[in-house]
């Protein structure tokens, strides 16, 4: 089953009983330096993470959910792993999709490439922070690392592998998104990811984008969805989806039926949210409702993944969307936005608190 079908398969009802996607973080070593890493990469492995072992029994047990989640390998660089093409082969057989997120290094070679899509990657996802080496090599700290994800993407094309394109926004590069979007548009990508910045790990608050500097990049990266032949979706700003709705409704008009000649808006995404249809589990086993939310709900393996996901008091609050506060809480888009989760924990030490990043105002919030 591809992404768009495993996509489709799942709804808002699977979100109490099985993630959609399950983050692992198979290494923190990394030859990167990113100013903005959420995990602190080091270039050596902690001597602590899972072993091949555990994290073949982490594999199976997610296919022990009802609905078996898609499984993100990333990192560090995955590819630091001695047992990174076993452990993908073992999660493809047991029919799990993998995706993976290799650092752009000299490992990340064509016979790499080839070799992962051998053992059964459905998904190779790549970082780029700028439409050139100026930009993006200054914020991954390593010089000649734009043009290795370039080749990266070269060599995943000849050799049909589906890939995706992550990309941090921050104060430093928000006015270059449509130079970035035009840049992917000649890399025959499927999806395009832009990160709202969090600040954890090395990534300061200073980088982070204010509400309004948020709305701006939303309405440049809704033009790009009328423009570019690739899916765009936001990760830790679910008030894009706010906005696409919004926007939907002009183009559409209050009777709901396509005004004439308006262009055909992307869907936005479904409610996912940290916790909520989401999980991750750290290099050492830690289990959080997100990478960038180090709320520790559980540890891997003395505690099963399906009952930390389905039972911890931090997910199951996460996914009732009656805890939320502020603003959110009466929020009218709440059900399929709900604010991110993690960048509220981050700032305010509270996962239920407002958004502090939302500019838009509820109608019956009053405060």
């Amino acid at each position: 089953m591809n992404a768009g079908n495993r996509w489709r398969a799942y709804a808002r009802s699977d979100f109490s009983h099985s993630p959609l996607l399950v983050f692992y973080e198979m290494t923190q070593a990394c030859d990167l330096a990113c100013t903005h890493c959420r995990a602190c990469a080091q270039s050596r492995a902690h001597p602590g993470e899972l072993d091949t072992a555990s994290a073949r029994r982490l594999i199976d047990q997610l296919t022990e959910f009802p609905k078996t989640p898609m499984l993100v390998m990333t990192g560090g660089d995955p590819l630091k792993r001695h047992d990174v093409y076993e452990l993908i082969e073992y999660a493809a057989n047991a029919g799990i999709e993998v995706s993976i997120t290799p650092a752009a290094t000299p490992l990340a070679t064509h016979g790499a490439i080839r070799r992962l899509r051998g053992v059964g990657v459905s998904r190779l996802a790549v970082s780029i922070d700028g439409p050139d080496a100026a930009t993006h090599d200054g914020l991954r700290g390593v010089a000649g690392s734009f043009q290795r994800t370039l080749d990266i993407l070269d060599d995943a094309r000849e050799l049909q592998i589906s890939t995706q394109v992550n990309t941090v926004v921050t104060r430093v590069n928000r006015h270059q998104i449509a130079n970035m979007a035009e840049l992917l548009a000649g890399e025959s990508i499927a999806l395009w990811s832009v990160f709202f910045l969090v600040p954890v790990g090395r990534a300061a608050t200073s980088y982070c984008l204010s509400a309004e500097q948020c709305e701006q990049v939303f309405a440049e990266l809704w033009r790009q969805t009328q423009r570019q032949p690739y899916l765009i979706k936001t990760t830790e700003a679910p008030h894009y989806r706010r906005y696409v709705l919004q926007r939907q409704r002009e183009l559409h008009g209050s009777s709901g039926k396509p005004k004439r000649n308006a262009a055909r808006p992307q869907r936005p995404p479904m409610g996912l949210n940290d916790g909520r249809g989401v999980m991750f589990v750290s290099h050492t086993g830690l289990i959080y409702p997100s990478g960038f939310m180090p709320i520790l709900c559980g540890i891997f393996p003395q505690q099963p993944l399906v009952r930390v996901y389905q039972e911890s008091l931090i997910f199951r609050g996460l996914r009732d969307t009656n805890r939320l506060e502020g603003k959110c809480g009466v929020c009218e888009f709440r059900s399929i936005c709900g604010g991110s989760r993690a960048r509220a924990y981050a700032l305010t030490e509270d996962p239920f608190a407002q958004e502090p990043t939302c500019a838009f105002v509820p109608l019956s919030f009053s405060g």
